[in-house]
């Protein structure tokens, strides 16, 4: 997160954005034999690779041009108190 913060501050006088996405547990053909712990997500699943996408596209989209230093979690509510 501090590394997006400082890159945006730094490049953002050259009209360059930098944003981040910090995905949760994610089905891949590398964690599709683990035994993932889902009680402490809201959304009980493990995320499949176009949940990452979708945030993707959102920054890179014209949607975006006004968003910077942000770090987006995709992550099933893992990260919820």
């Amino acid at each position: 997160m501090a590394l997006t913060k400082w890159i945006a501050k730094e490049v953002g006088e050259l009209g360059i954005t930098c944003n981040s996405i910090a995905p949760g547990p994610i089905k891949t053909e590398i964690t599709k034999d683990l035994d993932y712990p889902l009680s402490n997500q809201v959304i009980n699943r493990m995320g499949n690779p176009e949940d990452i996408a979708g945030a993707v596209v959102y920054f890179a989209s014209s949607y975006s041009d006004y968003v910077t230093g942000e770090v987006l979690k995709v992550c099933g509510g893992s990260a919820i108190g």
